[in-house]
């Protein structure tokens, strides 16, 4: 007895309280509240990523800034910079290559025929086409009839400028007036017509918007000319992609008003995109129609003649929608100022 207690009495009290106090384990989870606690992670993730998606479409209809068409400007500014730099390069000779005009000594008079006739049509065909305008614009029933909003105005439109052109290019020509001159004749028509709201905007906006697309076209014809034989002839694949894609971006800025950030974007690419693409087309078109006064077979009576219509109509649509476009940068660019 005295033993016990002289051992109890050397065990000190920190050692007694430390035994009696309870051990403090961690929380036991059982196994189906666990599962729940996946299940629940799982539940979260996947509204994360809901929330992140909706995020994504909410920043498509958000409100549209300047981004869009801060890039769209800066594509149409470095695009005037290569044109002006290019036809200060070709024009002053040089290019070590030779170009179509260095040629053109060379040309038979039957070649030369062919590139003055094309040029005479598409002269002709601007005069048609303001001819057209101003006959609407004096008519308030054909004004009424191109001014319709709506999908059927929409179709309408577009059927009669296609249909009015594929009738044309299907035509052979014969030299006189007869039925490819007809049928030009209501193309051209058909398009001036079309055109004649747009001198609503105000006639000095449309004269200016004029000459700025006679600048532009005369340019890129001088660089055209002047540049190596079939310089810009490869760009015809590259090119065809590009109408397709202004054309679906035209398309779905009619869904998506600009005022969105998605509308905005599209607006941007077939507003100054298209202008940067049809001045390539341009180029084009003006090499092309040199290579095939040039190579179009004189004597072949079973091939169709050359047909200088259609060469200048390739010309003159892609001057109207350049022309189309620096119009409305003009009249953007006033409505802004005016705010």
């Amino acid at each position: 007895m005295m033993l016990a207690r002289v051992c109890r009495s050397t065990v000190s009290s920190n050692l007694v309280s430390l035994l009696k106090a309870p051990i403090n384990s961690k929380p036991f989870i059982p196994r189906i509240q666990s599962t729940r606690l996946f299940a629940n992670d799982g539940r979260s993730a996947f509204a994360r990523s809901a929330r992140r998606s909706a995020t994504i479409s909410e920043q498509a209809m958000a409100p549209a800034g300047e981004t869009a068409f801060t890039i769209g400007k800066g594509v149409v500014a470095g695009g005037a910079v290569i044109g002006i730099g290019s036809l200060c390069y070709y024009g002053l000779g040089l290019s070590p290559s030779m170009g179509a005009i260095d040629y053109a000594k060379l040309w038979p008079q039957y070649v030369k025929d062919r590139i003055k006739n094309t040029y005479m049509y598409l002269g002709a065909s601007i005069v048609s086409s303001t001819v057209a305008a101003a006959l609407c614009l004096r008519s308030p029933t054909m004004m009424n009839l191109v001014m319709r909003q709506g999908w059927v105005a929409m179709l309408v439109t577009l059927a009669s400028v296609w249909g009015s052109g594929i009738l044309l290019q299907t035509i052979p020509y014969k030299e006189g007036f007869g039925a490819k001159q007809i049928a030009w004749l209501i193309h051209t028509g058909t398009v001036g017509a079309f055109l004649a709201p747009l001198y609503l905007l105000g006639g000095p906006l449309v004269l200016r918007a004029a000459w700025y697309t006679a600048g532009v076209v005369g340019g890129l014809s001088v660089v055209a000319v002047c540049a190596p034989n079939e310089k810009f002839l490869n760009m015809g694949g590259p090119l065809a992609i590009g109408l397709g894609f202004v054309f679906a971006s035209s398309i779905g800025s009619m869904f998506l008003p600009p005022t969105t950030a998605l509308g905005s974007g599209l607006y941007s690419i077939s507003l100054y995109g298209g202008l940067v693409l049809f001045s390539m087309l341009l180029l084009y078109d003006t090499q092309r129609i040199i290579k095939q006064a040039e190579t179009y077979p004189t004597y072949d009576y079973l091939a169709r003649p050359y047909d200088p219509i259609n060469n200048a109509i390739s010309v003159y649509m892609d001057a109207v929608n350049i022309f189309v476009r620096i119009l409305t940068m003009l009249a953007n660019g006033g409505s802004k100022r005016q705010k």
